[in-house]
């Protein structure tokens, strides 16, 4: 599992994957990484310790990510991402949060305070019943608008089944409209019972990809490891 990598085109970053308690949502249909879990809370301080080691601060930007969200990582791990980055002038800092916790969200902002925060939303689309009664997301609320009011990012999932070429395009101009980045990630074959659509994918790749693979505010992962983090 390779947890640190360096992002060098759009918008520079370093990324790592740390590890926490594990996503206490737990039922997204097309996920397998809540594996990625441990209950003991200093062995995960412990793999996160040596992972947070490797960040240089060189772009000044940092994207943490942990298989969940940012809420289930340990006290000690927040209190070193805070350390790491104020000792390596680090002023950008993104997490991840499931829409469950975005009460939590001005808390946590609060807290880190000295730094420029960007909270991302695994929101996979804005088509509400592909999202809840197909992907079983989790996201109860239809209005995009409240959807995004806490965010300042999101993640998208395309090629499954019941994707178009017009509701993927209404997804990413939407988001492109509520959201300060977007995130597109191609599903891959996992353990998980949603398949990809190679169909979709296909449409994606020819009509989709080409108007946006320069884009600045629109990162696209056709492989999950292309941040150079995972397995």
């Amino acid at each position: 599992m390779e947890r640190y990598g360096r992002i060098t085109e759009k918008r520079k970053r370093e990324i790592v994957l740390l590890r926490g308690k594990g996503c206490a949502y737990g039922k997204c249909a097309f996920c397998d990484y809540y594996l990625d879990k441990c209950c003991d809370e200093w062995e995960n301080f412990d793999l996160n310790s040596r992972v947070l080691a490797r960040v240089t601060g060189e772009f000044s930007d940092l994207e943490i990510i942990n298989s969940g969200s940012v809420f289930e990582l340990d006290i000690a791990t927040l209190d070193l991402i805070k350390r790491i980055c104020r000792d390596k002038n680090i002023s950008v800092i993104h997490f991840e949060s499931h829409y469950l916790y975005r009460e939590k969200i001005y808390q946590l902002r609060r807290e880190f305070d000295a730094f420029d925060l960007k909270l991302k939303l695994g929101l996979e689309t804005f088509d509400y019943d592909l999202r809840e009664n197909y992907l079983n997301k989790g996201i109860k609320e239809r209005d995009a608008r409240r959807i995004a009011e806490v965010f300042d990012e999101a993640n998208f999932l395309f090629g499954i089944r019941g994707q178009t070429l017009d509701s993927m395009r209404k997804d990413i101009e939407l988001g492109l409209k509520l959201f300060e980045r977007i995130c597109i990630n191609v599903m891959c074959e996992n353990s998980s019972s949603v398949k990809p659509d190679r169909r979709v994918i296909d449409d994606f790749i020819n009509y989709i990809y080409p108007n946006y693979v320069d884009d600045g505010r629109v990162d696209i992962l056709i492989n999950n490891t292309d941040f150079g983090v995972g397995e």
